[in-house]
């Protein structure tokens, strides 16, 4: 049980705090609702370039890092299609520096062309790298291109073309800072060696007077059901045939969600899930192989990927995986199959709720979904799933209309 006490501030800011006696650090974890889904459709990868802006200074701070650093902490961030997730961990004594630093980029970030132009050729280089220059790297690109027509997750976090980014203006980074960066679209959590009414006080403090102005809600629309396979087949210039296989789920807090998690972790975790011993290991047709959610809040996807071995064509994997996925529809998953993955996803649950960062991540991330308290709740969720649960999943979910596969050959 994650203990917390929640109060929203005025301006709609939500504030969590957590305290940890068993620790000398404090983490302050920043959740905005400003995921890839919010870019322009036409200028995608916004999101993630300005998450880089936001170290880029502030009125009061016109160096991010070093304060932090003098102050003896560390930071970070990161995107993806929901939110923008910031992070400090520093002495608790210095807490007051942390919310200092954080509340200035929330209200007064400095956007001046040097630093937007340097950031912008620091995320277009993250692309050649990541998405031009990897094997398989493109491969979200097609994924999310197949599986979302209309849904804004239709395009990877990074951004759809280099030409999108090189686009983006100074302005139009400022219109999205204006409506996305504000108290009443984000969520602030404190966890660590704190008192929670001096941190609370110390958040009502520094953050109080920032305003909430404008409309930051948005409204994204729907994803119609997928009613056929949809499919691409690319020659590449990659090592080994692969194949990656994407199914609709519903969203994060949907009570189908754990079922489903298990169901991935049935398929892929651990060198004793079905595909692994099936295809690696008997069939020697994978040399790996992997099953996992892919975390979306919203409209989510089952992914299902694998390299092959030598002498073995993509769609020979393709099939492969469908006998696997066809079988767990009819075999029996026996009750201790059902206990360990219980039991390693609470362990898991157990592991992550000793780390002060992963408790502040957490509450944060399901304050965001809607409830903070999920965090402490799921679990039992989670230890309801039965032999029956899995396998409806399975039947609802592996069904070639609801099914985008992407392939790799390698070029010759």
């Amino acid at each position: 049980m994650v203990e917390y006490v929640r109060h929203q501030l005025s301006n709609g800011l939500v504030v969590l705090v957590h305290r940890d006696p068993l620790t000398p650090m404090v983490v302050t974890n920043v959740v905005y609702n400003a995921g890839s889904k919010f870019d322009p459709p036409h200028m995608t990868g916004m999101a993630h370039l300005l998450e880089h802006l936001m170290f880029g200074g502030s009125k009061n701070a016109p160096s991010f890092d070093t304060p932090q650093q003098l102050a003896g902490g560390e930071n970070n961030a990161y995107t993806n299609a929901d939110i923008t997730n910031y992070f400090q961990v520093l002495p608790g004594k210095n807490l007051d520096v942390a919310l200092w630093l954080e509340s200035d980029r929330m209200g007064f970030l400095n956007l001046d062309e040097k630093t937007f132009h340097i950031q912008k050729a620091v995320v277009l280089e993250e692309y050649n790298e990541t998405c031009l220059n990897e094997p398989y790297g493109d491969v979200w690109h097609y994924i999310h291109h197949l599986a979302y027509k209309k849904y804004p997750y239709k395009w990877p976090t990074i951004g759809l073309t280099p030409e999108h980014i090189a686009g983006i203006s100074l302005d139009e980074v400022k219109r999205f800072y204006k409506s996305r960066y504000r108290p009443d679209n984000a969520v602030l959590s404190i966890a660590g060696n704190v008192d929670e009414d001096k941190a609370l006080r110390a958040a009502e403090n520094w953050f109080e007077d920032l305003p909430s102005e404008g409309e930051s809600s948005v409204n994204l629309g729907s994803e119609p059901k997928q009613k056929e396979l949809r499919r691409k087949e690319l020659i590449a210039m990659v090592p080994h045939p692969a194949v990656y296989m994407a199914f609709h789920i519903p969203d994060k807090v949907n009570q189908r969600f754990p079922s489903i998690d298990l169901l991935s972790d049935l398929l892929g975790l651990g060198r004793s899930c079905r595909l692994n011993e099936k295809l690696v290991e008997e069939m020697e047709i994978f040399s790996a192989v992997d099953a996992y959610v892919n975390g979306a809040n919203d409209m989510g996807l089952f992914i299902i990927e694998g390299k092959l071995n030598e002498g073995f064509s993509s769609r020979q994997g393709e099939q492969a995986i469908w006998e696997v996925l066809e079988a767990v529809k009819t075999e029996e998953v026996v009750s201790s199959e059902i206990e360990k993955l219980q039991n390693t996803f609470a362990t898991s649950h157990a592991f992550s709720c000793t780390s002060s960062l992963h408790k502040a991540m957490n509450l944060a991330h399901y304050e965001n979904l809607g409830n903070a308290n999920l965090l402490n709740t799921e679990i039992e969720e989670y230890m309801r799933v039965s032999e029956e649960g899995l396998k409806r999943e399975a039947k609802t979910i592996f069904r070639p209309e609801n099914t985008s596969i992407v392939t790799y050959e390698p070029a010759k």
